[in-house]
């Protein structure tokens, strides 16, 4: 590989990680600390998630709602989830103010409520640094930066002789403590680079329609919005409450089977019910998703998993790759020590650039006295 171009590729890799350094390590440390959110909450949330088993039917939708509204007559509803897996699962309700109640899914009572916790504030900086829609433009475009040193730095690493290449694969900790920074930095770097890029591209795909488009060329299919309804088929209902426990028992009745139904009201205005089905690899790539209008409850489409291309199944898959859910307990694991990792390279980049400044600096000192 040509000198020149190597120097060229260092300075690209040296100078977006000074820009981005900082903001990498943020969302590296928050990632990590995230991927076993679900696992933290089930542990630590368990007395309001689960309720007494009891020999008696779901107690459907509109008890449950109607509950709800007397509790908040003017908050609007974001989500909705039922654990249909496990019939003592709480049925959570969730609202724009971040607060989620928790209510008997046998009598419809309120078990609990709760506000945000730090697993939310968590989320919100790996997300918007806490800075809103700027933070979130801060945050996507230093992932793409990212994802571009991940590559400059596998091309760093990449030895010039062939017979250096086992060198470059080891870390020697005898050496001295910029030797061993040094390859704590390319080593580390290195093993841990296909991870880490899969990570920021699933991070980018929820961001950029670019990286939706880099899916649909690999895989040679388009992503699709689904089956449009036609006519539109109406819930007739002018509550809440009803036209959610019609809509729950009608795709319930017309797609049995799944583990768990959500409702979740888009920016768009239409309330899209996800149906997750169990599945003995990913459970997201066995989703339907079911499209309403938000005010009269019409059907407007709908996207079914055994319809689903490549390009819909990535889409589905997505999340569970960005988290390493996708390869279970194993997977979040080596996802959270890969993440550490990603969290690390800023430090020990910045470091190998203040020791090479530090080293220049002598050098014109001593020409200097010269």
């Amino acid at each position: 590989m040509k000198k020149g171009f190597k120097k060229a590729v260092r300075q690209i890799h040296l100078w977006l990680g000074l820009a981005s350094g900082l903001i990498v390590l943020i969302i590296s440390i928050t990632g990590f600390l995230y991927v076993f959110e679900a696992e933290i909450r089930d542990a630590a949330q368990q007395e309001f998630l689960h309720v007494p088993v009891q020999q008696k039917p779901f107690i459907g939708l509109t008890a449950i709602l109607e509950n709800y509204q007397r509790l908040e007559p003017k908050q609007k509803i974001t989500a909705l989830k039922v654990n249909k897996e496990e019939a003592n699962a709480t049925v959570q309700i969730s609202t724009k103010k971040k607060k989620t109640y928790y209510f008997n899914p046998y009598d419809g009572s309120l078990v609990n409520e709760k506000g945000a916790d730090w697993l939310n504030t968590v989320l919100e900086v790996h997300r918007t640094l806490l800075l809103g829609e700027a933070g979130e433009f801060i945050q996507g475009w230093s992932v793409v930066i990212f994802l571009i040193m991940l590559i400059t730095g596998l091309i760093l690493w990449f030895p010039n002789q062939m017979r250096l290449v086992k060198q470059s694969l080891q870390i020697k900790w005898s050496g001295s403590f910029k030797r061993v920074n040094y390859d704590l930095h390319q080593v580390l770097g290195f093993y841990a680079a296909v991870v880490l890029l899969l990570i920021a591209f699933s991070g980018l795909y929820f961001k950029f329609d670019t990286a939706k488009k880099a899916v649909n060329v690999v895989t040679r299919t388009t992503l699709s919005k689904g089956t449009e309804a036609v006519p539109p088929a109406k819930i007739d209902s002018t509550t809440i409450p009803v036209r959610y426990n019609k809509i729950y028992e009608s795709v319930n009745a017309q797609y049995p089977g799944a583990s768990s139904i959500s409702f979740s009201v888009r920016k768009t205005g239409e309330l899209r019910v996800r149906m997750t089905y169990p599945n003995q690899w990913a459970s997201a790539r066995k989703q339907n998703s079911i499209f309403f209008d938000g005010k009269t409850g019409a059907l407007v489409r709908t996207k079914l998993y055994k319809d689903n291309n490549a390009a819909d199944v990535y889409e589905a898959s997505n999340h569970d790759l960005h988290t390493g859910a996708f390869f279970g307990l194993a997977g979040k694991i080596l996802w959270s020590v890969v993440s550490l990792i990603g969290a690390s390279l800023p430090v020990t980049g910045f470091i190998i650039w203040w020791k090479k400044g530090k080293k220049s600096k002598g050098k014109k000192v001593k020409k200097g006295k010269g």
